[in-house]
C-alpha cells in the first residue's frame, strides 16, 4: 500500500510541477508529503489508514494548486472588450528562414494559441481572429489544402483546450465552401463550446467584410419579400442585427501584424469607429510583449464616436 501511495504521490507532484506558476507550491507539498509519510511509518497518527493518508494527500494537492491559481487581470475601463486581429506575415516568416509557407502557418497557430491566451488571462469578452479571407482560394491549390488540413488539426488539438478554459469558439464566414470533413469539426468544435460564458473567441474563415453586408442584406430582403419588414424599416439597426457577431460587443481594437496599412476586406460593418494598430512584426512573432504595446496604444487613443471634445466645442 506503502508502494501506491508513493506512486500516487509522484503522479500528483508531476502534474503540481508541469504548472510554471505552480513550482514553488510544489516544493512545499512534496515536504508536507514527507511529513506525512513519516508519521505513518513511524506510528506518530496510527489513526490514519493507508485510504485515509492517500486521501488526504489527494485533497492537499487540490488546495495547494487552487490555491496557487494566478488571478486574471481585470481590464481597465480604458482597455478594449474586443479585439480583432489579422494575422498577417506567415508565409515571408518562414521565407526568411529558408522553409515552406506551411511552416509559417504552423507557427503561426502557436501564435494563436498565446493570442488566446492573453485574450483570456485579460478578460475580453471576444477575440476575433482572421483566419482565411475569401480572397484566399486565389493561392496556389497545394497552399490551400495544407491549410484545410491545418485547420481540421487545430480544431481537434486546441478544442479540448478552449472547452476547459471556458472558451466560446465560433467560425464565422461561409464555411459551405469547405470539404464534409472540415465543417464536421467545425460544427463539432462550436456545439462543444456553445454554452460556455468566458471568452468568445471569433475564427473569420472564408470571411469577406463585403460577403457578411451582402448577406446581411439578402436577410433583410427575404423579410421584406415576406411582409415582415418594410423597406422603410431598413437601417443600420436592422443591418446590425443581420451581420456576423451581432450580439457581441463592437470591435474596439483591430491590430495587423506583418507591417501592411490596410484592413484587406475585414469586418468592415464591425469597425466603423474600431482603433487601429499597425506592427512590423510578423505573425508567428507576436507575443504577449507586443499585444501589450497595442493595448498600451489602445489606452491613448481618445474614441470621440464623431462627438467633438470639450475643447473644440469651445472653439468658435
Amino acid at each position: 500500500m506503502m508502494a501506491d501511495l508513493f506512486n500516487d504521490r509522484q503522479n500528483d507532484i508531476v502534474y503540481a510541477t508541469s504548472c510554471p506558476s505552480m513550482m514553488d507550491s510544489s516544493v512545499e507539498l512534496v515536504t508536507d508529503c514527507r511529513v506525512h509519510i513519516w508519521f505513518y511509518v513511524l506510528g506518530v497518527v496510527p489513526f490514519y489508514s493507508d485510504r485515509t493518508l492517500v486521501s488526504l494527500v489527494r485533497k492537499y494537492v487540490s488546495v495547494m494548486l487552487s490555491k496557487n491559481q494566478q488571478k486574471p487581470k481585470i481590464l481597465p475601463l480604458s482597455s478594449p472588450r474586443h479585439v480583432a486581429i489579422i494575422m498577417d506575415g506567415n508565409g515571408r516568416w518562414a521565407k526568411s528562414r529558408g522553409k515552406l509557407r506551411i511552416f509559417g502557418h504552423q507557427a503561426g497557430v502557436r501564435s494563436v494559441r498565446r493570442a488566446v491566451s492573453f485574450a483570456v488571462s485579460h478578460h475580453f469578452d471576444a477575440l476575433t481572429l482572421y483566419a482565411f479571407s475569401s480572397e484566399n482560394w486565389n493561392r496556389p491549390i497545394q497552399e490551400i489544402s495544407a491549410l484545410m488540413e491545418l485547420f481540421v488539426r487545430a480544431l481537434d488539438s486546441e478544442v479540448k483546450s478552449l472547452h476547459k478554459h471556458n472558451v466560446r469558439l465560433r467560425i464565422i464566414g461561409d464555411t459551405s465552401r469547405f470539404g464534409v470533413r472540415l465543417q464536421e469539426h467545425i460544427r463539432h468544435s462550436e456545439e462543444l463550446t456553445r454554452n460556455n460564458n468566458g471568452l468568445t473567441l471569433n475564427v473569420a474563415a472564408n470571411y469577406g467584410g463585403r460577403w457578411d453586408i451582402i448577406q446581411g442584406v439578402r436577410q433583410l430582403a427575404v423579410q421584406v419579400q415576406e411582409g415582415v419588414l418594410c423597406p422603410e424599416q431598413i437601417d443600420e439597426d436592422a443591418l446590425c442585427r443581420v451581420v456576423c457577431m451581432n450580439e457581441l460587443a463592437p470591435v474596439d481594437l483591430v491590430i495587423r501584424t506583418g507591417g501592411e496599412y490596410r484592413i484587406s476586406n475585414f469586418l468592415l460593418w464591425q469597425i466603423a469607429y474600431a482603433e487601429l494598430f499597425f506592427t512590423n512584426v510578423l505573425w508567428p512573432d507576436f507575443d504577449d510583449t507586443v499585444f501589450e504595446g497595442a493595448l498600451n496604444a489602445f489606452a491613448k487613443r481618445e474614441r470621440r464616436f464623431g462627438r467633438a471634445t470639450p475643447n473644440d466645442a469651445n472653439v468658435s
